[in-house]
């Protein structure tokens, strides 16, 4: 007998109730693993259901600083860029047009939840590798801003990334520009 045959005959299946009992068993294991993974999604909703509304979003954000399109990568805790915020759509990556005005940052997400960060509640942005466990080595644009006293960090890769620098700088202006209006008038 040659290899050719020897390998045809040893091809054919013979055990068809085992096959279609491993396939049906891995399908059973993939849907549990889904259902576990939505389960843990709606546990972090419950437990972060404290968190006010956002603020209401307007239709224009003031007079345009910058503005750019790109991806929304998610909201984390400040500092913690694995706790990941799901209330309020913060949760959902997707595309994302930003528009920083003098009023604030407006991030328009097409089939998703817009929201506005007013100018008061902004606290500075940076460069980061990272957020809401996702990595990228060439860089993202992280907003720091305050909601109800809650700090967060808000994570954007813009569609020319070497824009990130620009917009570091265009927010930290607005945020120490806002900061000192609020304590002239707080005097």
């Amino acid at each position: 007998m040659d290899y050719a045959t020897l390998a045809q005959e040893q091809a054919k299946v013979t055990n068809w109730p085992g096959y279609i009992g491993w396939s049906v068993g891995l399908l059973i294991i993939i849907a549990l693993i889904y259902w576990l993974m939505r389960q843990g999604w709606n546990w972090r909703r419950t437990l972060q259901s404290g968190i006010p509304p956002l603020p209401a979003v307007p239709a224009r954000a003031g007079r345009t600083i910058l503005e750019t399109s790109g991806r929304y990568h998610g909201t984390t805790t400040a500092g913690n860029w694995l706790d990941r915020v799901v209330a309020h759509g913060l949760g959902t990556r997707s595309r994302a047009d930003l528009t920083l005005g003098e009023d604030g940052l407006l991030v328009r997400r097409p089939g998703d939840v817009d929201f506005w960060i007013p100018a008061e509640h902004l606290l500075g942005a940076r460069t980061d590798s990272g957020i809401a466990g996702k990595v990228v080595p060439s860089g993202l644009l992280v907003v720091t801003w305050a909601h109800e006293g809650t700090e967060l960090d808000s994570g954007f890769r813009a569609d020319h990334p070497d824009e990130h620098t620009a917009w570091v700088e265009a927010v930290a202006q607005l945020a120490t520009r806002t900061k000192t209006k609020t304590e002239e008038a707080a005097q």
